[in-house]
């Protein structure tokens, strides 16, 4: 449950496969002038301000929770750029539609398959590391650690890439060295692999997280 949690807040930055109609959503006031640091930040300020008191609210309703994290991290999300990355090379064997049923397919599948880690979530889990780099560059890493209910901390890395209308986003999530996009990406892989794209996007579509599963199964349980 206590890596269910720091995952669950993980994937929210992650910025992986989200649905296509996302990336036209207008971003947060402000979000064009923050660095990455302070996008991270404001993400937790604003999760701890939604779900802080309404835990009990939020648990009887998913759709509720679901939309939570739908209002706080997608406005965040280089969702084209990370949709791309989770497909690799299959993605240039795709037809846009299929890029675009994925994307909505597998971030359905994340997000209801961790929303309820975020009811244990509190401002204070999550503390951003003093920043070193040059944020000129087009791509940053943001270092934080989160704070499970033990006291103990987990190691989670944050990728950014500057967009073309200048504004940090998300695009990989590193949790403990092991990369969010990667991993799954292998996964991905696997299935497309053994059924083709078609096949896997229409059992996301039906299955949802139970999809995720079998995805694991075949990739070896990584």
């Amino acid at each position: 449950m206590l890596r269910s949690l720091a995952f669950a807040v993980a994937i929210g930055l992650a910025g992986v496969a989200a649905p296509a109609v996302a990336q036209d959503a207008p971003a947060a006031a402000g979000a064009q002038q923050q660095s990455p640091q302070a996008v991270v930040q404001t993400i937790a300020d604003q999760l701890g301000q939604a779900i802080d008191g309404h835990q009990a609210e939020l648990q009887k309703d998913h759709e509720k929770l679901i939309a939570v994290i739908d209002d706080v991290f997608l406005p965040h999300f280089d969702i084209d750029y990370a949709s791309i990355l989770v497909l690799g090379q299959h993605a240039r064997e795709a037809t846009p539609e299929q890029r675009e049923r994925f994307a909505k397919a597998f971030y359905n599948s994340i997000t209801h398959r961790y929303a309820e880690g975020l009811l244990n979530y509190t401002r204070g889990k999550v503390k951003v590391l003093p920043f070193t780099g040059d944020l000129d560059n087009k791509r940053s890493v943001v270092r934080t650690q989160v704070v499970l209910d033990d006291g103990k901390t987990l190691s989670v890395d944050y990728a950014f890439r500057k967009s073309k209308t200048g504004d940090w986003k998300a695009y990989d999530v590193i949790i403990e060295g092991i990369s969010y996009v990667t991993n799954y990406r292998n996964q991905v892989d696997a299935e497309i692999r053994k059924d083709g794209v078609d096949k896997l996007i229409t059992s996301l579509e039906t299955q949802g997280d139970k999809a995720l599963d079998t995805m694991k199964q075949d990739a070896g349980g990584k």
